[in-house]
């Protein structure tokens, strides 16, 4: 599920998991911002569905392009191919969800220039990390998570910015959050839980953005 980026412990929860997800709506107000989406013909990456609601809700006139698979990185190669099927100079802004857009990614980002407009919008949303969810997606995937937002990093290296989204997955209560997490992800989600003070999970996420340079 795109509106996710990862794949719960019982895939059943899921649908629980993006209801708490960003509930104050930050990810949407930020790509609202970056882009601008009213009135803008938005390709969405990912099939996303709670996503592609906010995209809508915010004025755009959005086309989801589906990706194959769950929340693991999609190829560079695969993605280029998905959006080589798609007309020249059509979207003012493309938005990636998690899955696509992985660093390095020098041909899907080439292909996404293609399809945008000049002055065109590539958003990368991906996890910045640096939270409560470092324990459960464990020290390696945390460690690339920060690699790929420093200065020296693919993304910023390659015309990208970086908003960072200090988002939330926000619950009733503590017990209910520690009880979702250890569900969700079970042994490192009940540890995760173990070290919650208040009934929300922090949640920090980046979103990569650059403009299609001028031809």
């Amino acid at each position: 599920m795109a509106d996710l980026p990862f794949a719960p412990f019982r895939p059943e929860l899921a649908d629980r998991l993006v209801a708490a997800l960003d509930v104050e709506g930050k990810i949407a107000r930020a790509l609202a911002t970056l882009g601008p989406l009213e009135g803008a013909d938005v390709v969405l990456l990912g099939d996303a569905p709670a996503r592609a609601a906010e995209l809508s809700a915010a004025g755009a006139r959005v086309t989801v392009v589906p990706l194959p698979g769950g929340p693991e990185p999609v190829p560079d190669a695969l993605v280029a191919e998905l959006l080589d099927g798609l007309p020249e100079a059509s979207a003012d802004a493309l938005v990636g969800m998690w899955s696509c857009f992985a660093a390095p990614s020098p041909r899907s980002v080439a292909a996404a220039d293609r399809v945008l407009r000049a002055g065109g919008r590539l958003l990368v949303v991906q996890e910045y990390g640096r939270d409560d969810l470092d324990g459960v997606r464990g020290t390696d995937r945390a460690a690339e998570l920060v690699r790929w937002s420093r200065r020296d990093g693919w993304y910023l290296g390659s015309g990208f910015r970086i908003r960072v989204v200090h988002a939330f997955w926000t619950t009733g209560d503590l017990a209910e959050a520690g009880e979702l997490l250890e569900a969700a992800f079970g042994e490192a989600g009940a540890e995760a839980a173990a070290r919650l003070r208040r009934p929300r999970v922090t949640h920090n996420v980046a979103v990569y953005h650059r403009t299609r340079p001028a031809a």
